[in-house]
């Protein structure tokens, strides 16, 4: 049985690192291989490129044409790649927003995501204060965040926190400060069956 982990959120809450830890960290710890799928590593060069013939703007991932011609095929491809590493009993831990698909409840539907029914899926939504995302946007200097950072009041009416009770298949991580005991917890819960 492989692990299929969604680690999702907002911009700037994150996502990449706790992963790579996770990942890092599983694979010296357990006997079982995991890997990282990054959206913006698979997509980020390809995208850039599509967007600068586009709208001559490489860095745009916000605009309408972005979100209506470019999301949705960069999520098809990288579902893709985490099923073909399903396939060959790799864990996967997958990083991406993946908002749209969280409101939804898509990432624990099995047909729309195509992966076996032995298949343990686990999604972790990890969240921090806005202010706190505004800073760490800001701090790392990502030509990508130039449009959220312009049009920061616009952006931020597309963030959400979604509330456990309407969403009970997320482990909510709220990455404000580093806890130590709360990233263990989340490690020993991703890997209860870990040896």
């Amino acid at each position: 049985m492989s692990k299929l982990i969604f680690i999702c959120g907002h911009a700037g809450t994150g996502k990449t690192t706790l992963a790579k830890r996770l990942v890092r960290e599983l694979n010296d710890e357990t006997c079982q291989s995991f890997c990282l799928l990054d959206k913006d590593t698979l997509y980020g060069n390809y995208s850039s490129s599509v967007m600068g013939v586009l709208t001559g703007n490489p860095n745009d991932r916000d605009s309408p044409l972005y979100l209506q011609h470019l999301r949705d095929p960069e999520y098809a491809g990288l579902l893709d790649t985490a099923r073909e590493n399903l396939a060959l009993d790799c864990n996967v831990f997958v990083v991406g927003p993946l908002s749209r698909e969280i409101k939804e409840h898509r990432l624990i539907d099995r047909d729309w995501l195509r992966v076996p029914d032995d298949t343990e899926i686990s999604i972790v939504w990890v969240h921090l204060q806005e202010d706190e995302a505004r800073r760490r946007i800001e701090k790392r200097g990502n030509p990508n965040d130039q449009w959220k950072l312009q049009h920061w009041d616009q952006y931020r009416t597309r963030l959400f926190m979604p509330d456990a009770a309407s969403y009970p298949e997320l482990r909510l991580y709220d990455n404000t400060a580093s806890d130590e005991a709360q990233y263990l917890q989340l490690k020993r819960e991703l890997c209860v069956d870990c040896d």
